[in-house]
């Protein structure tokens, strides 16, 4: 059912998006003239490799004038709806992490081993708090493996799209009511 889901969503996002995604492009390209998709390997499921897809948003560690935008709404992961169609993620679930970031926050026990039982994906409870600290981001991801249902995801999906429209910062501040939110 999940996968149906991701799969019509994904499509339909790409109907929805895709002008808007050619305008990006066109702009990437040819105002700030780089390359317009920035791939990353990332860990999937059962610790399987994929190729991630994003806008570029960074130059040289450093925002490009549209990259502070695109980032600021989460327009810059309209890419990865070729991943969800392509199976590596969904729609909804954990952030999906490089071998370093598993490494660094060390992940790599026992204890992090149900994190790889479950497709990544673009939007879920960490993405939407913000990653904050290690702590509440495996707090979040913890808590949707053990409550993920429909109703829940399309909860997450709203919540995203609002970011979407009026940014990260602002709709975090109104879900979490906390001022030192990024």
């Amino acid at each position: 059912m999940k996968r149906l889901f991701d799969l019509l969503f994904s499509a339909i996002a790409l109907a929805v998006f895709g002008v808007p995604m050619a305008v990006i492009a066109l702009l990437l390209k040819f105002r700030e003239k780089h390359a317009v998709l920035f791939r990353q390997e990332r860990i999937g499921i059962a610790k399987v490799p994929f190729m991630i897809l994003k806008f570029q948003t960074l130059i040289d560690e450093k925002p490009t004038p549209t990259g502070v935008i695109l980032r600021k709404t989460g327009l810059d992961e309209l890419p990865q709806f070729f991943n969800v169609l392509k199976g590596d993620m969904s729609i909804v679930g954990p952030r999906a992490l490089t071998k370093f970031d598993i490494d660094r926050l060390g992940w790599n026990d026992e204890f992090h081993s149900h994190r790889w039982q479950i497709k990544p994906g673009i939007t879920g409870f960490a993405q939407l708090y913000g990653g904050q600290h290690r702590k509440t981001s495996w707090f979040f991801d913890r808590l949707y493996f053990e409550c993920h249902t429909m109703l829940i995801d399309f909860g997450i999906i709203a919540c995203s799209f609002l970011m979407n429209l009026f940014g990260k910062t602002r709709v975090r501040r109104i879900l979490f009511q906390k001022n030192n939110l990024k």
